[in-house]
C-alpha cells in the first residue's frame, strides 16, 4: 500500500475516492471504504489516519494499491451490497479469498468459505497463475585492491529481483520450484505462494564483497543447459514456458501488454 507525501487535502465523506489498484482505478467513497473498520482498508481510510492521495501529473489525485487490480472489482462490490456477489461460473475465488486476505475483510472471507463447501472440491482443471516481479537498484561501496598496499574506494550497480508466484495448481507450482532449483524450506513458503529474491554479482565486485552482503543468485534448467536468471525477461521467459506447459494461457500484462518480458507483472488462467 502506498498513500504518497502530502500533496493534496484528504477526501471528505461523501465525496468521490478513486483508488489505483494494479493499474485499474475505481471511484467510490469513504463509507464504502469503511464499511468494515477492522479491515486494512477501514484502517487506511479512517478520518484520524487518512493521507491525502498522490497527484498525477494531470491533476487527478489518487491512492495506489499493488494489488490485483481485476479481483478488486469484487472486493469493492462487497463493501458496497454487503454480500458476495459472484458471476455464474466464476473461477477464480482461490485469488479472491488472497486479496480478502491481505484486506483483512474477514466477513468476505467466511463468505468465500461458505462458497467453497457449497460448491465442495473444484475441478481439477481450472487454475490460475499469477506472476509478479520487481527490481531495486542499489549502489554498493566497496574497497577494490589495486596493488600489495593500495586500495581504492570503488562503487557498482547491483540489482535486487523479488518474485511473487501465486498458483492454485500444486504441480505447476512444483515445476516452478524445480525449474529455478529451489527446494521447500529452502528460499520458498508452502501453499499456494512461492516467493524469491535474487541479485546476480556484477563482474567488478569481488566475491567476498558479494557474499558479505548476503546476496546470492538464481539459476535456470537442468545441468546440461543450466544458466543465471540475471534479468527480469529471463525470469518470466522461464515462468511463460512452465505456464504454457501445464496449460495456461496468458490473461493479462502489466503495466505494458506490447513488451510482455519485461512486464511487472504477468497473470495466467487455465480452464
Amino acid at each position: 500500500m502506498s498513500p504518497p507525501p502530502v500533496s493534496s487535502l484528504p477526501p471528505s465523506f461523501g465525496g468521490p475516492v478513486t483508488l489505483n489498484v494494479g493499474g485499474t482505478l475505481y471511484s467510490t467513497t469513504l463509507e464504502t471504504l469503511t464499511r468494515f473498520p477492522d479491515s486494512m482498508l477501514g484502517a487506511m481510510f479512517r478520518a484520524d489516519t487518512l493521507m491525502p492521495a498522490n497527484l498525477n501529473p494531470q491533476g487527478d489525485g489518487h491512492y495506489f494499491i499493488d494489488r490485483d487490480g481485476k479481483a478488486f472489482r469484487h472486493i469493492l462490490n462487497f463493501l458496497r451490497l454487503g454480500r458476495l456477489d459472484l458471476p455464474r461460473g466464476y473461477g477464480e475465488t482461490a485469488l479472491l479469498k488472497a486479496e480478502a486476505d491481505f484486506y483483512q475483510i474477514r466477513p468476505l472471507l467466511d463468505a468465500l468459505r461458505e462458497l467453497e463447501a457449497s460448491r465442495g472440491t473444484p475441478a481439477s482443471t481450472a487454475a490460475l497463475l499469477h506472476a509478479d516481479v520487481d527490481v531495486s537498484p542499489r549502489q554498493v561501496h566497496f574497497s577494490a585492491r589495486r596493488g600489495p598496499h593500495h586500495y581504492e574506494l570503488s562503487s557498482v550497480q547491483v540489482d535486487t529481483f523479488r518474485a511473487n508466484l501465486f498458483c492454485t495448481d500444486p504441480e505447476c507450482l512444483a515445476a516452478m520450484r524445480n525449474r529455478f532449483g529451489v527446494a521447500i524450506g529452502d528460499r520458498a513458503e508452502g501453499g499456494p505462494h512461492f516467493r524469491l529474491e535474487w541479485a546476480s554479482r556484477p563482474q567488478e565486485l569481488p566475491e567476498v564483497e558479494y557474499q558479505r552482503l548476503g546476496l546470492q543468485p538464481l539459476w535456470t534448467g537442468g545441468p546440461e543447459d543450466r544458466r543465471e536468471v540475471a534479468n527480469t525477461p529471463t525470469f518470466l521467459e522461464e515462468v511463460l514456458r512452465v505456464a504454457l506447459e501445464h496449460g495456461f494461457r496468458l490473461d493479462s500484462v502489466f503495466p505494458d501488454p506490447e513488451d510482455l518480458l519485461n512486464s511487472r507483472s504477468l497473470r495466467f488462467v487455465r480452464h
